[in-house]
């Protein structure tokens, strides 16, 4: 197994040049000319004072900005963030897929900016499972292990090690026996020291993933789960340094993929791989990894243990992604030494606070408060006065969506935990008491927190 690290990586992509056409007026009549198609094809022009035409110079698109992460050796890390932020991208970049605009790759103490895909000992996992249709579960399982360059066969073929060895002095001629008698039964194929070692791997895996019934079968005679295991088994089975998963649980179902979640977690910690997982559902992010990586339009937000990241995030972004019900804002004006007051409601804050408000006395800031930190009380100055708009009773637990009741044209909305017992109508309206010791505070300007 080994370390990855990312060193001020950075990934854009140029755009085409292409060609703008200027509106040219009639000598008398004051009309545009209308261009030919073939005048508007996207293609360089040399001469740039060509009536009629203008370059549009390239700008290159930054998907990736300041990129610094180290995942420690057989450590699971996750990448979470929006659709679009750039987590599959690097992604591609570790696996060799796509190259590094700038900065460098370390896998173990291998520089491997500049080596091919199947060079740097990684096993990647795609979202669409990229099983070969034709071929058995056994032979899936089995088909990077076949194509294991010489110089690496000592890691499955225990003759490799031996020069003497008969397997040793004419491999081609072993593989190519092996191979021309596959289609043939059992009893008349040929098998070298070399497939042994893979069959022996591929049945060690498939005992590990319970895929032994499935082993004869094709993908298209597999359920969502199963293909997934065999796409899993297919990147245990070659024993890689890291394990690069790009969404591997979204075209399941929900019952399926708590399932599958617990097995991937299960496998990581026995086999001690390092593991970088990438998602968008921040409840997998927050159940699987031993840390997670918070991105957004390219960078990383923040890096930190689960917990970590629900209770103190960095910034107001990294507060509302995580969690779900996503945290409530309000803005609130500060009043030195630890008076916060909105429109509706005054809070005296915790002691704690004094410090880090000092020299925020008379300025805004924007209060964070999660939903299960709000709680139906009495009325009081320090309480919101709410009104009803959305009740969601899940059985263990009610959500509930509400407005402030105040004179502000567009009212604040707000959603709340309650406790499953109690019944509530829509259109009722509550007081809400906030709890000061789990209260977040941003900054405006910045969206920093506190």
């Amino acid at each position: 197994m080994a370390q990855v690290v990312l060193e001020n990586v950075y990934k854009s992509f140029p755009r085409r040049y292409t060609r703008r056409t200027r509106s040219i007026a009639a000598p008398s009549a004051g009309w545009v000319a209308p261009v030919e198609a073939s005048q508007t094809q996207s293609t360089p022009v040399q001469d740039s004072n060509e009536a009629g035409h203008e370059d549009i110079e390239p700008a290159a698109i930054a998907v990736l900005r300041r990129i610094n992460l180290t995942i420690r050796d057989s450590e699971f890390m996750v990448l979470v963030g929006p659709s679009g932020c750039g987590k599959s991208t690097l992604l591609r970049l570790l696996a060799g897929l796509e190259p590094v605009t700038g900065g460098n790759i370390w896998v173990g103490d291998r520089l491997v900016n500049h080596l091919p895909p199947k060079q740097r000992d990684i096993a990647m996992v795609f979202q669409s499972y990229a099983l070969y249709p034709h071929m058995t579960v056994y032979d899936n399982l089995a088909f990077g292990l076949r194509r294991t360059p010489t110089r690496l066969r000592s890691a499955i073929d225990p003759f490799a090690k031996n020069p003497e060895s008969i397997p040793a002095k004419f491999p081609l001629i072993a593989d190519w026996l092996t191979a021309f008698s596959r289609p043939l039964p059992p009893k008349l194929r040929y098998q070298s020291s070399r497939e042994q070692a893979i069959d022996q791997r591929v049945q060690t895996v498939a005992q590990m993933l319970q895929l032994e019934s499935l082993l004869d079968r094709l993908p298209r005679q597999l359920s969502g789960g199963q293909k997934q295991r065999v796409a899993l088994g297919r990147a245990m089975a070659r024993n890689p340094q890291v394990f690069l998963m790009d969404e591997p649980l979204s075209n399941l179902d929900a019952k399926l993929r708590t399932e599958t979640r617990a097995q991937i977690v299960n496998l990581q910690r026995k086999l001690g791989t390092t593991t970088i997982y990438v998602t968008h559902d921040q409840t997998e992010a927050m159940t699987m990894g031993d840390r997670i990586a918070v991105m957004n339009a390219g960078q990383i937000q923040q890096i930190a243990p689960p917990l970590e990241l629900y209770n103190a995030p960095a910034n107001r972004f990294v507060a509302e992604f995580i969690g779900s019900p996503p945290m409530n804002f309000l803005p609130v004006q500060v009043k030195a030494p630890l008076l916060i007051s909105h429109a509706q409601f005054r809070l005296t804050l915790p002691d704690a606070w004094e410090n880090k408000l000092r020299g925020y006395d008379g300025r805004s800031l924007t209060l964070g408060i999660r939903p299960e930190h709000l709680s139906i009380s009495v009325p009081a100055p320090k309480n919101l006065l709410v009104q009803v708009d959305r009740v969601e009773a899940l059985g263990s637990e009610t959500y509930i969506a509400v407005h402030l009741v105040c004179s502000t044209p567009e009212p604040l909305m707000l959603q709340a935990r309650v406790e499953p017992d109690r019944t509530i109508a829509v259109g009722e309206q509550l007081w809400l008491s906030v709890a000061p010791d789990k209260i977040h505070l941003f900054d405006p300007a910045t969206d920093i927190a506190l």
